[in-house]
């Protein structure tokens, strides 16, 4: 017996990894997250599966399903939404797991700040300008940030902010990035992004409040950032015609001789 984790992705029940969709499709007993994981990724479980929405359980609750599935030699798919390693509470459960010696495995999903550059067609690292993207979020009653972890810390570095689950504190987020990236750098919040009612909202940091005009919910992802809407940037050298690389060897003495 197996507890597969799986990353369902950040909505459209088609953002699903085939590895994904075939074990669900395997797994007599299916615990997913329903305040997030979208219904149409379960129309890949067995016709007659045990189907449990975790959203109203405790952590203790989730682990009596799995352990009755263990005794019962069923595999578990257990569906979290986007991808696993960030903000998953995928771990928690991991180390009871081991504790119990039941074995399971991990299947990365898409995760939402992908879909949310998806959505405003937008790569995040340009050459020149960005490199670096960090995801990272306010702190809130279920999880507090550690004491180096501050936004501001964060700005200051002039990286891509994906901001995760702090669309509720928007005016901290604005008065703390603002004096690190100046008024007039864009903004865009994609909220629920890949989803059929998902919403794009563009601004900058200077007009960002006033754009916002109706309560959006913590499935928001902010992202923050010089590259977004940018077109004053270099072009990347791996695609260059004079760029030496493997693939595509150059001159009388390239880097990596053809069959190397």
């Amino acid at each position: 017996m197996t507890v597969h984790f799986i990353g369902a992705g950040p909505g459209a029940a088609d953002l699903l990894t085939l590895r994904g969709r075939d074990l669900i499709a395997a797994c007599p007993v299916c615990l997913y997250a329903g305040s997030l994981v979208p219904q149409g990724v379960l129309a890949h479980c067995p016709k007659d599966a045990r189907i449990v929405n975790t959203a109203p359980l405790s952590l203790d609750d989730i682990m009596s399903e799995i352990v009755a599935a263990h005794h019962k030699g069923k595999d578990v798919a257990r569906l979290h939404s986007g991808d696993l390693s960030i903000w998953s509470a995928m771990g928690e459960q991991l180390r009871r797991l081991r504790a119990l010696q039941i074995s399971y495995s991990i299947t990365p999903g898409v995760p939402a700040f992908s879909a949310a550059a998806a959505a405003i067609e937008a790569e995040l690292t340009l050459p020149g300008l960005v490199q670096s993207v960090v995801l990272t979020r306010m702190p809130g009653r279920a999880s507090v940030m550690p004491k180096g972890e501050k936004l501001a810390t964060f700005a200051a570095t002039g990286a891509v902010l994906a901001i995760h689950l702090s669309i509720h504190l928007l005016s901290r987020v604005i008065d703390e990035l603002t004096p690190h990236y100046g008024g007039d750098c864009p903004v865009a919040i994609v909220w629920r992004a890949s989803w059929p009612d998902q919403r794009i909202i563009r601004a900058t940091l200077g007009t960002l409040d006033s754009a916002v005009s109706t309560e959006l919910e913590r499935t928001a992802v902010i992202l923050v950032g010089r590259t977004l809407g940018s077109e004053d940037f270099g072009e990347s050298r791996l695609y260059a015609v004079d760029y030496d690389r493997r693939y595509r060897p150059l001159g009388p003495t390239p880097r990596f001789p053809e069959g190397s």
